[in-house]
């Protein structure tokens, strides 16, 4: 029996997305259908191409084999096919990403316009703040920020700079006086954020000196809103995105101080393993990206 380039198809897809419901979901099937037509696949073949267990699925040393041999032509079979039919003009397909809290301020207002000038892609965002193995856990493509980013990725600009500010309620500054120099902070009220990786350094540069410590905190938190409310509630001094504290400190709810020691820094960076074969969502996002961000350019 010749395996049929469906089955071939169904089994790159669930390898790739590490599941039978997420490959489903791409080929608008059910994932009851696609493990049927993998099991015919591997009937006809003789060998175990997946190993199935309740709670993950992963690929045999023969499925991985037969992919590396299969998934480029199957690749290369779909651009053909694309280049000659509708898809050429209107790309169709799932686009997984994954991403920081921070970078939604980069990432959120390119969502609409790209979904509405492309519906025939659905996108999958997952926010997060473990240092993922975005690639090996079936996403398309992650966001990072330029000291987290793998070397051997292809990068993108996804948006301009960006700033940190050291925020603090009026009548915290009343209390305390308001400090002219990051030492004086060593030893006051902080709010740290911490994430997966560990608690975040406050780091602070101005006339090429630089200024790092992580502060004796007060509390802990996340980030995001409810370190910005533990701020306005006067527990301590807080360092965060500048978009983020925007409108408590336009309302007068927080006051920045040390804006001198505090420079801008780039933005998060897309990134992904290869320009070859990339999945037509991707490479339609990316194309959006440099239409929309002139300075797009992959590093």
């Amino acid at each position: 029996m010749r395996p049929s380039l469906d089955d071939l198809d169904f089994l790159a897809r669930v390898i790739r997305r590490r599941g039978f419901r997420a490959a489903a979901a791409e080929t608008g099937t059910s994932p009851s259908r696609v493990s049927e037509r993998i099991r015919v696949l591997e009937d006809a073949l003789g060998v175990r191409l997946v190993n199935r267990t309740t709670r993950s699925v992963s690929a045999t040393e023969a499925g991985e084999a037969l992919l590396a041999r299969a998934g480029p032509l199957l690749d290369d079979l779909s651009e053909a096919m694309a280049s000659v039919g509708l898809e050429a003009k209107q790309p169709v397909g799932r686009l997984r990403i994954n991403a920081p809290g921070a970078a939604a301020m980069a990432l959120g207002p390119l969502l609409g316009p790209f979904l509405r000038g492309y519906p025939g892609i659905r996108m999958d965002v997952v926010v997060e703040d473990a240092l993922t193995d975005v690639i090996g856990q079936g996403f398309d493509a992650g966001i990072r920020y330029g000291e987290r980013l793998a070397r051997d990725m292809i990068a993108v600009p996804l948006g301009p700079p960006e700033r940190y500010v050291l925020v603090a309620a009026p009548d915290l500054l009343t209390r305390t006086g308001t400090p002219q120099h990051p030492d004086e902070l060593r030893e006051a009220p902080a709010i740290l954020t911490v994430l997966p990786g560990g608690p975040v350094p406050w780091e602070f540069e101005r006339d090429g000196r630089t200024v790092r410590f992580t502060p004796a905190a007060r509390l802990t938190v996340g980030g995001g809103a409810l370190g910005l409310a533990a701020a306005c509630d006067g527990l301590g001094f807080y360092l965060t995105f500048e978009a983020w504290a925007a409108a408590d400190v336009a309302a007068g709810r927080l006051v920045t101080v040390l804006d001198e020691w505090l420079q801008p820094f780039p933005g998060p960076f897309l990134y992904y393993p290869s320009r070859r074969h990339l999945p037509p969502a991707l490479k339609a996002f990316l194309d959006y990206l440099r239409r929309v961000r002139p300075a797009a350019n992959p590093r």
